[in-house]
């Protein structure tokens, strides 16, 4: 029973509805934030977001349910019961490692634990709001796009800020101040600055780029909180942490260590504020050689050791699921096969066509997220021709464009 169970998991024709309903949702999603955007948000702003907060989170919450339901993976949280009870409480601007082709998933089934998946938000790339679905979905609920010009994208983070900290509802807001996904090639280049400039070099992370984060401070200042969160997967898992194996129903285990940090405490000078990124990128590290060393967070490095919390599914992301699939999957397979038996052919040809679209699409968006695919570290070229720094850069969500 059990090898079958896991062959439909694996069955193309399974992955295939999951593509219908995600998409065709999607579609429908961007429509009705559409009206929304320009018939109800001139008028009644806080409406708008209301209403967008629950829109995000059934689309967002059908990719939490395979990492929930579908693969079962599990999650530990280790937090202090302090800071728990600010968690979905208020404004939030994450700062995590970019390690994993999973770690944006992980972050969002956290969020959905605790209350604001539908309010999560990131620094990304302008040319992310045009891709359909998802790109859209992001453009209507207000994410921060950046141009990867730091003249722009001052004015543009702490125009956009502004704009979420009049939400009504908390938002978490991350910055991947890595810039880019972890990978030995991108950590060779990372070495290589920090040795160049006699900075301390980092073995699990890349060099953090702190303008993103020096930028968005001034603006976020006794408005919300810094949450410092730690991912780690063990290297022997005999499951590798890929979107793929998630979608085939192979379960993950991830550890995530949290840890808030109220901005009235973080220097208020920019050089200082910077330092104080590169500082706890070096305790991050230090964290990530103790979890892989000892198995845990706390053994190898100088963080007070905190209790496992392991959280559990909730049914929301079960019955949004459920709900698409019916409203999606059921009705096009229907009239897919009416017109076949009807014998309308062309009818049956641009139907099958579009459902073959949608499975091309998931099967890109898998590749996309791909280690591989990330783009590159401290490789961007200045007008002189030279290297530019990754410590100068704008801290954007890299992970963003893997969604």
């Amino acid at each position: 029973m059990a090898g079958l169970w896991a062959m439909i998991k694996q069955s193309t024709l399974v992955h295939l509805c999951f593509a219908i309903s995600y998409f065709t949702s999607g579609l429908v999603i961007n429509t009705v934030q559409c009206i929304l955007y320009f018939g109800l948000k001139p008028f009644n702003k806080r409406l708008y977001r209301k209403i967008g907060y629950y829109l995000c989170y059934s689309f967002y919450s059908q990719l939490v349910f395979l990492a929930d339901w579908w693969s079962g993976s599990t999650l530990y949280v280790y937090i202090s019961d302090e800071d728990l009870k600010y968690c979905g409480k208020e404004h939030v601007l994450l700062l995590m490692n970019h390690t994993y082709e999973i770690d944006w998933l992980v972050g969002w089934v956290f969020c959905e634990k605790v209350g604001v998946l539908g309010n999560c938000k990131a620094y990304a790339k302008k040319v992310i709001q045009y891709i359909p679905t998802i790109g859209w979905a992001w453009k209507f609920a207000e994410f921060v796009f950046l141009e990867r010009s730091f003249d722009k994208d001052k004015e543009i983070i702490g125009r956009q800020i502004k704009e979420i900290m009049d939400y009504p509802d908390p938002v978490w807001l991350l910055l991947n101040a890595e810039g880019t996904r972890f990978t030995e090639k991108k950590h060779e280049a990372s070495v290589k600055f920090a040795r160049d400039r006699g900075m301390v070099e980092l073995k699990h992370h890349l060099i953090p780029r702190t303008k993103g984060f020096t930028a968005s401070l001034p603006n976020l200042r006794g408005r919300s909180s810094v949450l410092d969160i730690q991912l780690g997967i063990a290297k022997d898992s005999p499951v590798k942490p890929t979107i793929f194996n998630i979608l085939n129903g192979k379960p993950i285990t991830a550890h995530m260590h949290v840890r808030r940090i109220p901005t009235e405490s973080l220097p208020e000078a920019e050089e200082a504020a910077a330092e104080w990124v590169q500082e706890l990128f070096r305790q991050k590290d230090r964290m990530q050689e103790s979890f892989h060393t000892h198995g845990d967070f706390f053994t190898g490095s100088d963080v007070p050791r905190k209790h496992a919390i392991k959280m559990q599914p909730r049914l929301h992301t079960l019955v949004n699921m459920v709900a698409w699939n019916v409203v999606t999957v059921i009705p096009m397979t229907y009239a897919l096969a009416q017109s076949l038996l009807d014998g309308q052919y062309m009818y049956f040809s641009i139907g099958a066509s579009t459902l073959l679209a949608f499975y091309l699409l998931m099967v890109k968006a898998i590749g996309m997220s791909k280690i591989s695919k990330a783009s590159s570290y401290g490789s961007e070229r200045k007008a002189n021709g030279h290297p530019s720094s990754p410590a100068h850069h704008n801290g954007d969500a890299e992970t963003t464009k893997t969604k």
